[in-house]
């Protein structure tokens, strides 16, 4: 085959083991026996067999769902094509030759002249690449869009040898040229056209456009990786690697997360809490043993003649505890709060009760909203738009909200009760009032402070997370869903 692997040229072994450190430094759990696994897999893999040799990786080395993307990434910068095609400011056309004579075709019964340059090597005009780009995405022919990429990042891109920029720059840039929302409503166009006895139903439009959607879809995706195969020639494996190197969903901060980010985060939560639930159903069952039961450690040692060689104990039953959630929804801490209470609300079966406050300047109690309904993401959203949550100017105000919460609900605040309070602790320099906490504490079985700053933040500028932490079990560090993972066994 004309393309060859990364592989071919340099042993196997060693970029094995750089393709294996550079999954674990992308936060994949990889283990000396899934490695070892992984080397004795390809070793029964045609090597020319690109898609077989990744799936055999991935099949050794992933176990999450969510983890797919990150190892996507890390093989195709590591098992990319390489030769001197790839090279940057490299501008052979170098098409294949079936192809050049189908677009020449083309173009001379379109009356637009013949092609440029004969053999492939020229480069394409504007007007043959167009309708290229406009063919492939026609037909939905992967061959052709794969040379369409090629094309359009000589052409386009602007690469140059050593240059220290991105690839989403070179995409952006490779994109804006081509201009896909013209193409677009060219090809929407070709399907109604093609229609001449009846007009195309609002259904049958929506499948076309749907279409036609996916095919751009796999054209950018084949246009990026064109743009990293190049890159790699350029810059090497281990700085590419470090370069695209991007966070697992439990490891995204809540804080600073992407619209990309979010979605995956949402899409990893709810196995995340149906790992928690389980994780929390069997501590409770299987927990530390209680004092020794002596009657039946007498009737079991009958069978061993009397000789009481399997002792048996009193294993406790641990109550339940009462839940009360206490969340700032103000500005960037939001996303924070709305997936903490999702994880919580989530495994709600875990505790005898759940009840949520949230809380900016005002503080409102939005357990009515989660009660009678399963669908959580929409009790979220209602906590969003219906609490009434603002008493003076919508700024933080720690201090006022703690105030009010414990005048109204701070009886109810039992020795079953465990409070958790989430937010930043950012009081826009009001009064901290933390003898609420302190009184809390008192009455509760215990009280959690989550934070979703970097520790290294707290106490600086309006933040006075310690002067509350002063008066709670714990204060934690809360950035990602791992770490919020990690506190869930705090709960219990």
């Amino acid at each position: 085959m004309g393309e060859q692997l990364a592989v071919a040229g340099a042993p196997m072994l060693a970029l094995l083991n750089g393709f294996i450190i550079e999954l674990r430094q992308a936060g994949l759990p990889v283990s000396l026996t899934e490695h070892l696994d992984a080397m004795e897999a390809v070793k029964h893999i045609p090597l020319e067999d690109r898609a077989a040799f990744k799936y055999a990786l991935a099949a050794t080395l992933v176990k999450n769902n969510a983890h797919w993307r990150s190892f996507e990434t890390v093989f195709e910068v590591y098992f990319s094509l390489r030769g001197r095609e790839y090279a940057v400011g490299d501008e052979l056309a170098d098409l294949p030759e079936d192809l050049l004579d189908e677009l020449e075709q083309m173009m001379s019964g379109q009356g637009d002249g013949q092609m440029q340059g004969g053999g492939g090597h020229e480069a394409l005009s504007a007007e043959e690449l167009a309708e290229m780009l406009y063919q492939s995405l026609l037909r939905g022919d992967q061959s052709m869009m794969r040379a369409v990429a090629r094309q359009s990042v000589k052409r386009f891109a602007g690469m140059e040898p050593g240059r220290p920029v991105g690839g989403t720059y070179y995409l952006y840039r490779t994109l804006r040229n081509l201009d896909l929302d013209s193409v677009m409503n060219r090809l929407m166009d070709q399907s109604r056209s093609g229609r001449d006895d009846e007009p195309l139903t609002p259904l049958e439009e929506r499948l076309e456009r749907d279409e036609y959607e996916s095919r751009v879809e796999q054209l950018k995706q084949e246009i990026e990786a064109e743009i990293r195969r190049r890159l790699v020639a350029d810059r090497g494996v281990e700085a590419m690697a470090k370069t695209l190197r991007k966070p697992l969903p439990e490891d995204i901060d809540f804080m600073h997360a992407s619209r990309d980010e979010m979605k995956l985060l949402r899409q990893a939560i709810y196995p995340l809490t149906r790992k928690l639930a389980v994780r929390l159903a069997r501590k409770r069952r299987h927990g530390r043993k209680g004092p020794l039961d002596f009657r039946n450690t007498v009737r079991h040692s009958l069978s061993y003649g009397g000789v009481p060689a399997e002792p048996k104990f009193r294993y406790p039953r641990p109550a339940k505890p009462e839940i009360f959630v206490i969340a700032d929804i103000s500005g960037s801490v939001a996303a924070f709060a709305r997936f903490t209470l999702h994880l919580v609300y989530a495994i709600a079966n875990q505790f005898s009760r759940v009840r949520a406050f949230v809380f900016i300047d005002g503080i409102d109690e939005v357990t009515r909203f989660f009660e009678g309904t399963e669908d959580i993401v929409e009790s979220i959203h209602r906590v969003n738009t219906e609490a009434d949550v603002v008493w003076v100017d919508g700024h933080s105000d720690y201090g006022h909200a703690f105030e009010t919460f414990w005048s109204k609900w701070g009886k109810e605040v039992g020795p079953k009760t465990t409070v958790l309070i989430l937010g930043d602790a950012r009081n826009n320099y009001h009064a901290a009032q933390s003898w609420v906490i302190k009184e809390i504490r008192h009455r509760a079985r215990h009280v959690y402070w989550l934070n979703p700053e970097p520790r290294s933040y707290w106490d600086t500028g309006d933040s006075i997370v310690g002067e509350y932490g002063t008066h709670c079990d714990g204060v934690y560090e809360c950035r990602n869903l791992r770490q919020l993972e990690k506190f869930v066994d705090v709960l219990t």
